[in-house]
């Protein structure tokens, strides 16, 4: 070779020198298997409560004292002698305090997550997206017991009612709440703008106060369908019955039933729109 190709040879070589040799590529690791359905709800229901618990006292507060202020407005309206109009009254406003902050309030809380983009943090997490809407709806609904218990016996104070089976409200709030909660959590995620969802909120509690609280007997026939059609209508019905001073422990259980069967529904719907939600 002449040494005017040895130096061409030296150039190309500089300028192109030759590929190292690719490192071995290191298997991909699984990632984790998701967390179990029961343990994930217990981390998501702790962490909502611990953050909700700041505005626990005004939660408390607003939601009782809207539901005390009904049932102030309607004793000046219903006649206490009227039994079955009192009850009606005094389980719509315990039940009242469950819709403020179970369907209010939570359909705000899924609206504004899913404006800001809280939903992402969910999104990577590896828990089940039942265990986000249970947990949540679980956290809201825990700080109605006690408003919906004082409601209820300053309520059967107010119009003379038995209280020997207010332990029944115990067994009402968390069917009521997980059927107003799943209605909550779908109207917040499916709403195309935080403020619908807000909207919608305000206008499911409207509906649980007008059709909860009034009496049924005053309603007109169309009205008492879309009573029918409200969730919480039937732990209203079994709240409502267990004021008698021999209740009809079949009717009682039987509402409590289809309220179960009605939140079942509506948590799945809500779980649902979650995942669609999230995966948008």
């Amino acid at each position: 070779m002449s040494p005017t190709q040895i130096r061409k040879a030296d150039a190309v070589a500089l300028l192109d020198p030759p590929l190292a040799p690719a490192p071995p590529v290191a298997a991909v690791a699984p990632l984790a298997p998701a967390a179990r359905l029961l343990p994930s709800l217990a981390a998501v229901y702790r962490a909502q409560l611990a953050r909700a618990r700041v505005a626990r006292i005004p939660l408390l507060f607003v939601a009782t004292f809207q539901s005390l202020g009904i049932l102030l407005m309607m004793r000046g309206v219903v006649d206490p002698g009227d039994v079955p109009a009192a009850r009606s009254v005094v389980a719509g406003s315990s039940v009242l305090v469950v819709a403020f902050v179970a369907l209010n309030l939570l359909a705000q809380y899924f609206g504004r997550l899913r404006a800001t983009g809280g939903l992402d943090h969910y999104a990577t997490l590896p828990v089940r997206p039942a265990a986000v809407v249970l947990g949540a709806a679980a956290a809201y609904a825990s700080f109605t017991v006690p408003g919906a218990l004082v409601t209820a016996g300053v309520g059967a104070w107010m119009f003379s009612l038995p209280f020997g089976h207010l332990w029944v409200l115990l067994a009402v709030v968390p069917l009521a709440g997980a059927a107003l909660a799943g209605v909550g959590a779908a109207c917040g995620l499916l709403a195309p703008r935080q403020e619908i969802a807000t909207l919608l909120g305000q206008l499911g509690m409207s509906a649980a106060l007008l059709l909860g609280v009034l009496p049924v007997a005053q309603l007109p026939g169309f009205v008492r369908l879309l009573r029918d059609l409200l969730p919480s209508t039937y732990g209203v019905e079994a709240f409502a019955e267990s004021f008698a001073t021999a209740p009809d422990w079949a009717s009682v259980f039987g509402n409590l039933a289809v309220c179960g069967a009605v939140g079942l529904v509506s948590l799945a719907v809500a779980t649902w729109a979650y995942r669609r939600a999230a995966t948008r």
